[in-house]
């Protein structure tokens, strides 16, 4: 009897089981046939059932046997029901179309309206492209890392420049990803415009902390930007002629609803007028830089789907036939979307990353050529199972070939000998693993771990110092020869992951993260602005890669029906094996790096405070970050904790727009951060006739550079039109509007006293130096105007 019943169960439990049935499928644009990334479809009646589409549009859930309605939407579009007989399997495509509606108001968030507090993801920021454009910017340039440095958590190094320090962490530690392909160098013109052209991007994400496990290599932040695909219906182009650039972008279907094209560049001119300049260094002078992104993808079937993207960027500022200096970007990515089941989604793709610079100096009879660059070959596997409605796994692997150039000089001087720094090479691999576990309706998790490996191999010479001792070439005992392939250093372990939700209520959660990263190349500088001129150096046989643990908590709340959004987030991050440069020491010609540096540890902690209003006329944001980062490095600063460079306690930002009409729109922001802190001279002396200022290392970054703040403001006319299908209109933007003269630079130098003094032995007044400190400022208020169009 107790083996029928036992056989009765076990037939319910497979006849229950055979009942459940996996709904999934793409969800597009209705017009232009992109994918929109985090669109989600739920049951209708059940909207705890169902699934956020990943990246490339996908998404897949069960429901039992029965009839249902299903509800596709994205913010900014109207929503789409089906309604299904669900007997078997099956497969739904939603295209939907863009509301009306959205002309008369600013969308913040291009994800469902709940998100900041039904997800999992915490310490993390999403902007809207739409959003990103509606910024004043310098000069008109539409910059997409300005303004994620209007965020909480996220500062820049200083007045208009394009580097990025997340919490704490420095501008080599934020992984930079386009259509996933690293971007070494994210800046135009030494750091005032960032590489990425907004007509070619089409989502923008920065993981601050609880970042997932499928990322690595940097300690700080993960900025993860897809490029657009192109319309795959139909010819569309835009464009923008603008103060200092032009650009336009062609999207072509190359087979209609099966494959498209996308074609996007962006040039400077600011070169054409130095050619009206009278003084023939400055007329023969070059002052440009370009970007070309391009992206072509073909569909095979629902199935099976390719992408072949393209960046190409460059910058090149020249002085007559006296000096020049180029850098620039390549990358190349090429990936394979393959459905095996409607659980199963792989995607397969191969990079490549090109980051190169150089740059020439002549003079009579004398002068030199300098290269150098890094490039990497990367290969990757990320698989997406969508086990059931309450768990979804991630997991996959990559391997990353890495080849440094650090230098590479040749003399046009017959008496100086060329010179060059051995390159280094290095293999990095990962696997990971991770799950979206929702538990019940109040708690849901998202765990995982990634192991990473990184092998240092020759051929390589590796100085060997007598231990204990500091490493100099006075405290050389030998070298050590690595053949071709032979390996110099290995290092590896494993980055757990962890993220908790806990909803309050419906409308308000609580969140923790955990995570450990690993990264194994840095940048040797000592500036803070990511100039082009940095040397990346690997982890090796004295350099250890950096390790960072972060923990963070946090409180979100939504009002007035997701509305408005309230969050409060606190953080600490600890990291090891962090170095910094020892006094006096130089790292640009340096064969030995291992000498001019030292490790140590480093903590920074902090609170950021958002609050957001997501729709209707007035929209935008108010954010405050109070933050701490310190460092202690034996041989820096006598070995006591010091501050990093780009510590700044406060930081304040306020965006706002506001659409008048359909056809006007303003907006602005207002910024305010602490000065950046500094070193500065405890006093000077005189060294052949020339006065040098001394600087005292045990006091590092004790002084403060004055604080800054500035408003920008913008204004959007949208123009008639006589055409059907044409769009045009004037953008306004003033930057630093009341003209707030921000210090770029402090130089202590001798300047002429301005009042002269009377002495009666000498046959009139008597002038006199004095020591001072002396401000740069670059920018005023700065007016510009761009003209934007497109068509179909």
């Amino acid at each position: 009897m107790k083996f029928r019943i036992l056989i009765l169960i076990l037939f319910c439990t497979s006849q229950l089981h055979a009942q459940i049935y996996t709904i999934s499928g793409y969800v597009k644009d209705l017009s232009s046939g992109e994918v929109l990334i985090g669109a989600t479809v739920v049951d209708k009646n059940q909207p705890s059932i169902g699934m956020a589409a990943n990246i490339y549009g996908y998404y897949s859930f069960e429901l039992p046997k029965g009839e249902y309605t299903l509800k596709a939407s994205y913010v900014g579009y109207a929503m789409k029901e089906v309604t299904v007989n669900l007997t078997e399997d099956i497969s739904i495509n939603f295209s939907l179309e863009e509301e009306a509606s959205t002309l008369e108001e600013v969308v913040v968030s291009a994800t469902r309206s709940d998100e900041n507090v039904s997800s999992v993801k915490m310490s993390t920021e999403k902007l809207q492209i739409q959003r990103i454009k509606s910024i004043p910017a310098l000069l008109g340039e539409v910059d997409i890392i300005k303004s994620l440095q209007l965020l909480p958590g996220i500062s820049t190094s200083g007045e208009g420049t394009s580097g990025m320090f997340v919490r704490g962490g420095s501008a080599d530690q934020n992984l930079i990803l386009l259509d996933e392909a690293t971007i070494y160098n994210a800046s135009h013109l030494l750091g005032f415009f960032s590489v990425f052209n907004p007509d070619a991007i089409k989502n923008v994400e920065i993981y601050k902390g609880g970042i997932p496990a499928k990322y690595g290599g940097r300690i700080s932040s993960i900025l993860d930007i897809q490029m657009r695909e192109g319309n795959n219906k139909k010819f569309q182009a835009s464009g923008g002629i603008g103060s200092i650039s032009s650009r336009l972008t062609a999207e072509i279907p190359v087979v209609k609803d099966k494959s498209s094209l996308l074609l996007s560049g962006r040039r400077t001119y600011a070169d054409i007028f130095l050619n009206f300049h009278p003084d023939k260094d400055v007329s023969t002078s070059t002052l440009y830089f370009y970007d070309f992104n391009t992206k072509f993808n073909y569909r095979f079937s629902d199935k099976d789907k390719i992408f072949v993207s393209g960046y190409f960027g460059r910058d090149k500022l020249g002085l007559g036939d006296l000096f020049g200096f180029d850098w620039g970007n390549t990358t190349f990515s090429t990936r394979w979307n393959h459905l095996f089941n409607e659980k199963l989604f792989l995607n397969t793709t191969l990079l490549y990353s090109d980051f190169d610079y150089g740059f020439d100096i002549s003079s009579a009879g004398s002068g030199f050529n300098w290269n150098s660059g890094l490039k990497e070959y990367n290969l990757k596997l990320d698989f997406d199972y969508f086990l059931n409605n309450n768990n979804t796994l991630f997991f996959g692997a990559n391997v990353i070939n890495h080849v440094f150039a650090p230098a590479e000089i040749k003399s046009e001087d017959f008496n100086v000998q060329d010179f060059s720094l051995q390159n280094d090479y290095a293999l990095e691999t990962a696997l990971y693993v991770s799950n979206q576990h929702t538990i019940n309706d109040k708690l849901s998790l998202e765990y995982g771990v990634r192991y990473s490996s990184f092998a240092k191999i020759g051929p390589d010479s590796v100085s060997i110092y007598e231990e204990g001792l500091r490493k100099s070439a006075e405290n050389q005992i030998g070298t050590e020869v690595f053949d071709e392939g032979q390996l110099v250093q290995h290092y590896g372990g494993f980055e757990p992951r962890l993220g908790i939700r806990y909803m309050v209520n419906s409308k308000s959660s609580l969140k923790a993260s955990y995570n450990r990263m690993r990264q194994y190349l840095q940048v040797a500088t000592n500036a803070t602005a990511g100039f082009p001129t940095d040397r990346w150096i690997p982890a090796d046989y004295h350099i250890k890669p950096v390790i960072g643990d972060q923990v963070a908590v946090g409180y979100f709340r939504n009002l007035k029906n997701n509305k408005w959004e309230i969050s409060v987030e606190g953080y600490y991050k600890w990291l090891q094996n962090v170095v910094d440069f020892l006094p006096g020491e130089d790292v640009l010609l340096n064969d030995r790096i291992e000498t001019a540096v030292a490790d140590g540890i480093a903590w920074s902690y902090g609170a950021e405070f958002m609050l957001k209003k997501n729709v209707g006329k007035t929209t935008g944001w108010l954010s405050y970050t109070l933050s701490r980062t310190q460092r202690q490095i034996e041989g820096v600063a006598s070995g006591d904790p010091y501050l990093a460079r780009y510590d700044k306690p406060h930081d304040i930002s306020l965006v706002l727009s506001h659409k008048f009409s359909e056809r006007l729109s303003f907006s602005g922001n207002w910024i305010y951060a602490t000065g950046a802190a500094v070193s500065f001279p405890e006093g000077r002396y005189n060294m052949n006739g020339q006065s040098i200022p001394f600087y005292d290392d045990s006091k590092r970054n004790t002084s403060r550079m004055p604080d800054f703040h500035r408003m920008d403001l913008g204004l959007t006319y949208q123009l008639n039109s006589r055409w059907k299908h044409y769009n045009h209109e004037l953008t306004f933007s003033f930057y630093n509007v009341y003209n707030h003269q921000n210090p770029f630079s402090i130089e202590f130098r001798e300047v002429t006293n301005e009042n002269p003094r009377f002495d009666p032995t000498q046959d009139g007044p008597v002038t006199s130096t004095r020591p001072a400190a002396v401000r740069t400022s670059l920018f005023g208020i700065i007016p510009s105007v761009t003209y934007n169009f497109s068509f179909n």
